[in-house]
């Protein structure tokens, strides 16, 4: 099923991902002290992990069913980017919003001098920021949100962006825009935010190799 192409080693990642972090935290007794809003830290943790499988799984399905068969556009017609989209934004908003409570909920759980969370904050601040902006200025807000998979015939021509941060790597988004999930359990010094941080990280790497990259392929016809 062409919907699901490269799927099984998502899933197969996913539950890696999953397993290692259950026996991480399994083994470390303090990595769930403290809570928020009479919600646990642990609670916090399981929302943030959620929510980035549910953004991921929800942009494999839209964009693939979109992609092979036209299938939102057939829905909602002319409507059909514009409602993905605001689901993709909610999702998107979430993991970062998720991991500042996560990291309030758990301040303080790892025992580092006062002036280096602020020093790491700085060198992960500088690139996110950068490849953020260079994704609003020289990619496209709505070609990063997979508007290529709704209007392939529009960008099959298109060279790939080669400005900003662009420039240096081919892919500035998921190597440094994702550097700013970091920063509320660094500033925090929270243990589980760190962690949720790590796993949102290297996830979005099984949605670059076995979603993204396979549909560059179709879309801009790359051997």
């Amino acid at each position: 099923m062409k919907m699901l192409k490269h799927q099984h080693w998502h899933l197969l990642i996913l539950m890696g991902l999953l397993y290692a972090l259950n026996l991480y935290t399994n083994q470390d007794s303090n990595v769930f002290n403290g809570s928020l809003w009479n919600i646990c830290t642990e609670n916090w943790f399981v929302l943030a992990i959620l929510f980035s499988i549910i953004h991921q799984i929800y942009v494999l399905l839209c964009w693939r069913y979109e992609l092979f068969y036209k299938g939102l556009t057939n829905i909602f017609k002319e409507n059909a980017f514009k409602i993905y989209k605001r689901g993709f934004t909610i999702l998107i908003l979430s993991r970062p919003t998720l991991i500042i409570m996560l990291a309030i909920s758990n301040s303080m759980t790892i025992n580092i001098g006062p002036t280096l969370p602020y020093i790491l904050s700085l060198a992960l601040l500088l690139p996110g920021v950068y490849a953020q902006y260079s994704v609003f200025k020289y990619f496209g807000i709505d070609k990063a949100f997979g508007l290529d998979h709704f209007k392939p015939e529009k960008f099959r021509n298109d060279p790939f962006c080669q400005k900003g941060i662009f420039k240096y790597t081919s892919n500035g988004m998921y190597k440094f825009a994702f550097f700013l999930i970091w920063i509320p359990g660094v500033l925090l010094k929270s243990k589980a935010a760190l962690l949720a941080a790590l796993f949102q990280h290297i996830y979005i790497w099984v949605h670059y190799y076995f979603t993204e990259l396979p549909d560059i392929k179709i879309i801009y016809e790359k051997k």
